[in-house]
């Protein structure tokens, strides 16, 4: 019996501990003194020739879906990337994200696009998986399709740690 009671409680404390790892939020400021909440982004496509990560990112106010292409333009070349994100969800609907920012970070060793999700699709994206992303990689090819293969939950999940922190307060 006690054995019993000593595997529940070890079950019960993993159980947790990976609940709370799945929403683990990290922060930044910015230059501009503003404080942005993040995820480490999550692989979504990877073969030998490109891969894509993703995450979300807040301030709080406005959500954004970060991507993180590989291989990317240069900086010249990647600053003219302007068009918007389509992305297809679990729900067979297609959202159209607006291009917010590119931006190159880490002695410009890593491109991130960020894509602001409307309000009106929150709940869309905070129920639905992503199935498929399209993004206009100016100065490289036309359009580069990623059929997500590799944690189609995480934007999902992300976005209700998110609301779920904000629901708390």
């Amino acid at each position: 019996m006690n054995k019993i009671k000593i595997l529940v409680l070890f079950l019960y404390f993993v159980f947790n501990n990976t609940i709370n790892a799945q929403c683990e939020i990290k922060n930044r400021v910015q230059a501009d003194g503003s404080m942005l909440y993040y995820f480490e982004p999550a692989v979504f496509y990877t073969t030998k020739s490109k891969s894509l990560k993703i995450n979300i990112i807040t301030d709080k106010e406005h959500y954004f879906v970060a991507l993180q292409p590989t291989p990317f333009p240069d900086k010249k070349t990647g600053k003219k990337i302007k068009d918007d994100l389509i992305i297809h969800l679990a729900d067979n609907n297609t959202y159209k994200l607006a291009h917010y920012d590119t931006q190159y970070r880490r002695n410009d060793s890593i491109m991130q696009v960020l894509y602001l999700i409307d309000d009106k699709d929150i709940n869309a994206f905070s129920n639905y998986e992503a199935v498929t992303a399209e993004i206009n990689m100016e100065g490289t090819e036309f359009v580069r399709s990623y059929n997500f293969k590799l944690h189609k939950n995480a934007i999902k999940e992300q976005l209700q740690c998110f609301l779920k922190e904000e629901e708390e307060k």
